[in-house]
Order: C-alpha cells, then structure tokens, then sequence
C-alpha cells in the first residue's frame, strides 16, 4: 500500500477491531463493543452510528490517521477463482460481471467488481492443441482473483470514515488481508507446507479460508459461532445471551469448560470435520496439516483443543502470521484489521 501509515478497519457483529500500522508495523490497536443490531446481514444499519462509534473508539485510544484501508463484510461479497482467455483491460470489465451470474440474485448493475491477475502472460499456458501465444498472452488463459460487492457497501464505507474523519484508501475481502499476512511472514511460512489454512472464529459463523502459497483455493462456511456458545451459557445459568457472552469471553467461573460447552465444541469441530474433509476430496492432492486460528474463538483454548484434537491437524495462533504478532495483546482477534493495513 502507498500509504504509509493506515488504519486497518474490522467491523464484526459482535467487536470493531482498528489496528494502526506505520510502515508494516503495528503501532496500536482497539477495539469496542458493537452495538445490537448496528451490523445486520453485512450491511451499516446507521452511518451516522457508526462513524460516531469509530471516531470515539479512535479517540478514546489516542489514534490518529488520515487514511484506512477496510475489510469488507463476507455476507455480501463474493469472492471467485476465474480462469478466462487472456483480453484487455477493456474486454475483462465488460464480460467479468458475468462470471458472478450464479452468485447474485439482484441486479448486476449494483454490484461493483474488481480483480486480481494471478498469471504473467508467460506463465500462462495455452489450450491443448493450440499453438503458444505471443509475449501479450494471445491464445492463453488468465487466472483471476476476482471480487463483486454492493456498490452500497462502498457508499457505507466512504460515509462512515468521512464522519470519523478519515479518507477510504483501500477496501478488499478478509481473504486478502489473511493474503497479505501470508506474504509478509513467507520466510517464516517455509518450515510448512506450500498450503495453509486460516480458520476464522466468529460471533455469527466461522469460515475456513484454504491457501496455496498466497493465492486463495477455497473458503469453507459455517453457519455456526460463538452465539451458539452465548446460548448455551444463557440456559446454563438462566441469564439473557448478552451476559453469557461475557462469562465465555471472561472464562466467569471456568465457564468455558463446562460439559454444556464441550458438548457444543465437539458439534462444531465434527461440521469443520466434514468441511475439510470435502476440501480434501476435491483436492485430492491435498496435504494440508496446519490451520492458523484468528477471531474472537481463538482466545478459547478448550475450542482450539478440540477442534485441533478432531481434526488430527497443527493449529496455530495467528499471531504467527503478523510481523511482532507476539508482542500484540490479543493479536489473534486483530488478524483481519492488521493484514487489511498491510494489503
């Protein structure tokens, strides 16, 4: 990113997480409770809210920036791998749209699009049975990262930093941002296989994000998160779910490990299970042996004991994947704001 210092953005349903990164270091992070129903199926209900929440967050902890850069909500984004003949810039924003057909149920008009060349012309490969193309990629294939969103999400985005007093400088999925982690500590990374997986724990569901080097394979989603918990702990000790959810973020009374709890782990890692266990039919070549855990879910050791034990798989804390990750307090829950600032 241009910018050398930004302000990695996270709205979640349940946290706002800022992260302050100056020249690929993080200088401070925050973040603040997020009001009920301020988030609703990945759209702002209020911008003048949020924005209000975001310049008081940022001033309560002393942070200052005049630029951001923002993880854009997953319910409303639609990330896919594209293979396409090799076309200008021109003809590639004409027919792009297109690909997103199966995956949009509105009007392609309100949907904005953009993407990523994975390939150099020369890396590509040309058809079976046709003749190599020229050094301008004629007559071979272009592999694409490609991205669609709301054009409204954008417009909520741009609003709500200009109340906080900031100005929008980059905006992308949290699959990039785990990207840009993933680049940033390579060197480190090479101990591993070239396949990594980061498992995002979240308040309203948890997504299983699968990498080859840095390019993005596959995202595995479950309907499931740490509400479920939340609703477990409320019937354990007949309170409303807003209090279970912070006995199980505070541990009250051990709570965590409850039978109650430990019953609800293993029916979440017996769904990831079945998730990696389709990822790797259809990858046949599969050797996936390491997940990096990031999201509120991560600071539960029992989660994390559990699912690592079911799946017979390395997990890690994503800390790992952040330059001075071990320094951060609860870097885990920053992973997608830190890496967002580092895109």
């Amino acid at each position: 990113m241009a910018k050398k210092t930004i302000l990695g953005i996270d709205i979640g349903q349940d946290q706002l997480k800022l992260a302050l990164v100056k020249s690929g270091r993080v200088i401070k992070t925050a973040t603040a409770q997020m009001p009920e129903n301020l988030l609703r199926q990945g759209r702002i209900t209020s911008r003048e809210s949020m924005g209000e929440l975001l310049r008081a967050t940022m001033k309560a902890n002393g942070i200052r920036a005049n630029h951001a850069a923002f993880v854009l909500p997953n319910e409303v984004t639609f990330v896919k791998n594209v293979e396409m003949p090799w076309m200008s810039v021109d003809q590639l924003e004409y027919n792009l749209p297109f690909e997103f057909n199966d995956y949009i149920t509105g009007e392609l008009r309100d949907y904005v699009f953009d993407y990523a060349v994975l390939n150099s012309p020369q890396e590509a490969a040309a058809p079976e049975g046709e003749a190599e193309g020229d050094a301008e990629g004629e007559g071979r294939a272009m592999e694409l990262m490609a991205v669609g969103t709301l054009k409204a999400v954008l417009e909520d985005a741009q609003e709500i930093l200009r109340k906080a007093g900031l100005r929008l400088a980059m905006t992308a999925p949290a699959l990039c941002a785990f990207i840009a982690l993933i680049r940033a500590q390579h060197a480190s990374l090479s101990q591993f296989s070239d396949e990594y997986g980061v498992l995002d724990l979240g308040f309203g569901s948890i997504r299983m994000y699968m990498f080859h080097n840095d390019r993005h394979v596959a995202t595995r989603v479950l309907e499931v998160g740490l509400s479920t918990l939340d609703d477990v702990l409320a019937d354990a000790f007949g309170v409303d779910v807003h209090l279970a959810h912070t006995y199980l973020m505070t541990n009250y009374e051990n709570c965590q490990r409850r039978d109650e709890c430990t019953t609800a782990y293993e029916n979440i890692a017996v769904e990831l299970m079945r998730a990696l266990n389709f990822y790797r039919f259809s990858n046949p070549n599969s050797a996936i042996a390491d997940l990096w855990l990031c999201g509120g879910g991560a600071v539960i050791e029992p989660l994390a004991e559990t699912i690592g034990d079911m799946l017979n798989i390395q997990l890690h804390p994503a800390s790992e994947l952040v330059p001075g990750g071990d320094a951060l307090e609860d870097c885990n829950a920053y992973a997608q704001a830190i890496g967002i600032a580092l895109a």
